[in-house]
């Protein structure tokens, strides 16, 4: 007689996290254009047809990590806001956020995929407009909304430099730039 193997319960939704999250990860390790349904039921250790099955597209899939990597963002700009917001020199206290902030390049790397691909995908554009304008709303109440969008652009141009070029942040000038724009 062959005894069966207890079958385990699926959770669906558990399912559709694990895929997000794997999702995140191959962006992140090779880029949206590189992103298959293959290789992100790999990671998530789920079959093939599991992603096909709660993501039927591949930009479905996509935009579902992308999707979890700006919730995990929303969160990091959350306790950004409360030390800003206690930060007796903001934009020291910034710099100190972005050189923290590079630490998870892979994470930074997603952040930046998500802009990349929007600019070629309208879908994804209200995703990257949502991570584009976390910092400028948190510094708009104290600078403004015009020299927090210019802050906001001089930050993500040292970001993207350091992680293009694989550096270390260059804190002094950045901090000198946010100075003079938020004065």
């Amino acid at each position: 007689m062959t005894t069966r193997r207890p079958q385990r319960a699926r959770d669906p939704e558990a399912r559709r996290a694990a895929l997000a999250e794997a999702a995140m990860e191959v962006i992140a390790e090779n880029g949206v254009g590189r992103t298959t349904h293959r290789a992100v039921a790999a990671r998530a250790g789920l079959p093939l047809g599991a992603t096909t099955y709660y993501f039927p597209t591949l930009d479905d899939l996509i935009a579902a990590g992308l999707r979890h990597a700006l919730d995990t963002l929303q969160a990091d700009l959350r306790l950004w806001d409360e030390r800003l917001r206690n930060a007796p020199d903001m934009p020291e206290a910034l710099t100190d956020l972005a050189q923290e902030y590079l630490k998870d390049r892979r994470q930074v790397r997603i952040e930046y995929e998500l802009c990349v691909s929007a600019a070629r995908d309208t879908a994804l554009r209200p995703l990257a407009t949502a991570w584009m304008d976390g910092v400028p709303d948190m510094l708009e109440p104290t600078i403004g909304l015009d020299a927090a969008r210019d802050v906001c652009a001089v930050l993500d141009g040292f970001i993207l430099r350091a992680l293009a070029t694989d550096t270390e942040l260059d804190t002094a000038r950045l901090a000198a730039a946010i100075r003079n724009l938020s004065s």
